[in-house]
């Protein structure tokens, strides 16, 4: 029996900062204190907040210590470990430097965590993810267990059903009518898949839950192989989430040896099988019959539909894909009942989502929050708001399938019929903050040069379309843009969009179409006034030196790297555009505020 667990977060974020240097030097330290007996590390997946990354967190007293360094082991070891004196000064602060002198030691209490509701991501930073037993211990497999022994295929798809569980990778169809259509075709061969192939920019919802807590999907798959009569999964995963890949990969062996996956699983006669397939990280095989093309060894390319995968899918079998966060809700349905998920969120939108919190945000990092909380509570309250003093400008949805909502819509709840009303999506759950100095010209044009690279090409919308849309915003950006380059703009979107073979095209027009309808004035800005009102697009730049503030110290002509600013010293200097390449190095080297950028 141990008398402390210490839990460090083995996610993508906190490894990059030192999270293995971390159990490492922890284990050495307890070893020469004569502790290993009676205190356990356990490596977690992701606690979701990776602004302050590497975490710890010692039980029981549940204290979270933040941004830990490997010199601070020692410190944590005799103090907290052996004495029982919390160290504050790692302890996670909750609120931004310089507010307030405020102290949190227990993390439901924060902020942060306070108003989430994890049912997703209810495994993640509690269990170590590649050990079976701990999965099992918060009642792992117990759902697979109650579906196969206690239900019937067509009780789970209704239970599915009645949940109102919308399929949470963007389009947000309901889950059980999906599962429904796909039992209903008969075939000798069926197929569950699971897209992990996450593509958004600034997203990382579905890895997080893979890398901490991989089984819950695993049980999910098998469940819904139940429902259908599936014998066999895939899991198509980006090769660029390793340490996803290897711990799905230990949770697959596991599941197997315990008899979880394999023949007969609960001495019944189900018998479901799951394979790995990596994706190299094409976004385009997000859109589920690309995936399936892929996996069949195939270009990821799409297919038109009809006929629809319920019919025919992979390998040409009647298949089911739903995304890796809806799969983490199934094992929760099915124990505590739909009746229990249907309280959760708004009417049309049940249950909790996912959002990768980024940007400009102080708390970056997961979250997930019941269907119908507002921007305003995500950004303000648990995101801890704007750094630096900057106001909030906007909040993009959906990554470059989504759109930009702007600040006077703060309020609005975020579920799936609200965000398109205001020309934005749910999408997979990327949530990226903007402040003042954010372009939105420059946004959109960021979109559309991530989808025209991402582009499979088969289609002529996507492939053409998108690439004359990014020619257009780079005209503008550039100060070339003429007025009717706006109504180009529009008009190519909405045929793009019309016309476009598969969801990537159909929907890469959505940040210029959102961007136009709520920032419209920064367009004409650019095109008319040559100017860009948030100072962001270097070619209608422009740096001066007021001579009035100015104090001759050269400080800013030493570090000019084109020699662009000439002046005696102790007299006004001044910069000569022509030579000026806007590098900002002047301003940020000027002591005195007499360099600004208009």
């Amino acid at each position: 029996m141990y008398r402390a667990h210490v839990l460090i977060c083995g996610g993508t974020g906190c490894t990059s900062s030192g999270s293995k240097g971390l159990q490492t030097a922890l284990a050495a330290e307890l070893e020469a204190k004569g502790l290993t007996e009676e205190i356990k590390i356990v490596q977690t997946g992701c606690f979701g907040l990776c602004a302050l990354g590497p975490i710890m967190i010692v039980y029981p007293e549940g204290t979270f210590y933040s941004r830990v360094k490997a010199e601070d082991i020692p410190e944590i070891v005799e103090e907290h470990l052996l004495k029982g004196r919390i160290v504050e000064r790692l302890v996670y602060n909750d609120v931004p430097d310089g507010v307030a002198e405020h102290v949190e030691t227990s993390l439901n209490d924060t902020a942060f965590y306070k108003k989430q509701m994890r049912i997703a991501l209810r495994n993640c930073g509690v269990i170590n993810p590649e050990n079976i037993e701990e999965y099992i211990a918060v009642d792992g497999y117990a759902a697979l267990g109650k579906a196969l022994t206690e239900m019937t295929p067509e009780q789970v798809i209704q239970e599915m059903k009645d949940s109102g569980l919308r399929g949470r990778g963007g389009a947000g169809f309901p889950t059980g009518l999906k599962w429904s259509f796909a039992a209903a075709n008969e075939a000798d061969q069926k197929y569950v898949c699971c897209n992990a192939d996450e593509g958004d920019p600034g997203a990382f919802m579905d890895r997080s839950i893979l890398e901490g807590d991989p089984h819950v999907v695993l049980e999910a798959m098998a469940i819904a192989g139940y429902a259908i009569g599936a014998t066999q999964g895939y899991i198509y995963v980006r090769a660029e989430y390793p340490i996803a890949v290897h711990r799905l990969q230990i949770a697959i062996d596991q599941a197997r040896e315990y008899g979880l996956l394999g023949e007969n699983i609960f001495g019944t006669d189900f018998s479901f099988d799951i394979g790995l397939r990596l994706g190299a990280g094409a976004f385009v095989c997000g859109e589920e019959t690309a995936l399936m093309t892929s996996i069949e060894g195939k270009r990821g390319e799409p297919r038109c539909r009809p006929p629809f995968p319920a019919l025919k899918g992979l390998f040409g079998k009647p298949t089911i894909l739903n995304n890796v966060e809806t799969y983490a809700n199934v094992p929760r349905i099915i124990l505590n009942g739909a009746g229990w998920f249907n309280q959760i969120g708004t009417e049309k939108s049940k249950g909790t989502k996912v959002f990768a919190l980024g940007g400009k945000i102080h708390n970056t990092g997961l979250v997930e929050v019941p269907m119908g909380t507002t921007l305003r509570e995500i950004i303000e309250e648990i995101g801890g708001g704007i750094p630096n003093g900057k106001k909030f400008k906007a909040a993009q949805t959906g990554g470059p399938s989504g759109g930009c909502i702007p600040a006077e819509l703060i309020d609005t709840p975020i579920d799936y019929d609200n965000l398109l009303a205001i020309g934005s999506m749910m999408g997979s759950g990327g949530l990226i903050v903007m402040d003042e100095d954010t372009c939105m010209v420059d946004i959109a044009k960021f979109f559309l040069d991530f989808t025209v690279d991402e582009s499979c090409g088969k289609c002529t919308p996507c492939r053409i379309g998108t690439k004359r849309l990014h020619e257009l915003l780079e005209k503008i950006c550039d100060g070339r843009g003429e007025m009717e380059d706006i109504d180009k703009l529009e008009e190519l979107c909405e045929h793009i969009k019309s016309s476009a073979l598969c969801g990537l095209g159909q929907t890469a027009p959505n940040p210029v179409l959102s961007t136009l309808r709520y920032f419209r004035d920064e367009y004409i800005a650019h095109v008319k006034d040559k100017k860009c009102p948030a100072g962001a697009c270097k070619k209608l730049l422009s740096y001066e030196i007021d001579p009035e503030k100015c104090k001759g110290c050269t400080a800013c002509a030493r570090v000019c790297p084109v020699g662009a600013i000439s002046g005696s010293v102790k007299e006004p200097h001044v910069i000569d555009k022509s030579k000026c390449i806007k590098c900002g190095a002047c301003m940020e080297k000027c002591r005195f505020g007499a360099i600004t950028k208009k």
